[in-house]
């Protein structure tokens, strides 16, 4: 290629001149974003603790996002519509689910040097993250408790509380779709906490033993796949707690170690496991 030719095709220089902001930081305001960060301790460590933590509520706000939009779709008879939100929420879990590592071998040292800053700061207090715990079925009401201080955050878990979880759409999609939902379970309280049915279990058990690639079926292996990412999610929290500060009582007087071991043992959308066993 001649000098001539190379030149014509040398990318023009982009334009660098603008009045005010840049249309990126316009859009996404990572001025604001990046002085977020205020230290409370002299220790370098507490940064990456911060800007990890901030990263993971940015994370819960897609992943709700994701998860309001599924629900929605259900509502309306849409499968593909919430397949695809879905799926979009396990490849988002799985950047969650990989913010752990900046934090995952943190010795009791290394912690202590900054968790005098959190004072009674608790990630269970995590308003973001409630909201995902009650799409998921999670429902508890004393968990609104700490948010009573905070008007808008308070109303919007309230509201959430007493909305269909994610699951309840998807039950109540089999339902409209013909299958013997009971009516027990489409009838019950959404505001607490899901429980197991065998006859849900059932309906499970049959649409697995049918085509895997129906609607349905892919419907239900979308959120078995939610399910498994939360599961490792929590089993993640659970071993970077271990390994940071061992069998001690958490901040913002919770149980640490033991409140996670008890949170790990549990499956979101059970019948969707248990089921497996019955194919």
């Amino acid at each position: 290629m001649s000098h001539e030719a190379h030149e014509k095709t040398e990318p023009e220089t982009p334009h660098l001149d603008f009045e005010g902001t840049t249309p990126y930081e316009d859009y996404v305001k990572a001025d604001v974003l990046t002085h977020l960060q205020h230290t409370l301790s002299d220790d370098p460590g507490e940064m990456v603790f911060l800007v990890t933590t901030q990263v993971m509520e940015l994370w819960f706000t897609v992943i709700v996002h994701e998860w309001e939009t599924a629900a929605r779709a259900l509502r309306s008879d849409d499968v593909p519509v919430a397949v695809d939100a879905l799926k979009r929420s396990v490849r988002e879990l799985e950047a969650l689910n990989a913010s752990w590592r900046p934090l995952g071998q943190l010795t009791p040292a290394q912690f202590n040097s900054y968790r005098g800053a959190l004072g009674e700061g608790s990630g269970f207090q995590s308003a973001m993250y409630r909201r995902m715990e009650f799409l998921l079925g999670e429902k508890s009401a004393s968990m609104l408790v700490p948010h009573r201080g905070a008007p808008r955050v308070h109303a919007e878990l309230e509201k959430a509380l007493h909305e269909p979880s994610l699951y309840d759409e998807v039950l109540r999609l089999l339902a409209r779709r013909g299958h013997p939902i009971p009516a027990t379970v489409l009838a019950r309280d959404v505001s607490q906490r899901y429980e197991p049915s065998a006859e849900v279990e059932a309906v499970w058990t049959d649409l697995y033993s049918g085509d895997g690639n129906a609607e349905l079926a892919r419907l239900g292996e979308a959120l078995t796949d939610v399910a498994e990412l939360v599961w490792r999610w929590r089993n993640d929290h659970l071993v970077a707690t271990r390994r940071a500060m061992g069998a001690k009582a958490g901040t913002g007087g919770s149980a640490g170690v033991a409140w996670l071991e008890k949170r790990a043992q549990k499956n979101v959308f059970p019948e969707l496991w248990t089921a497996r066993s019955h194919v």
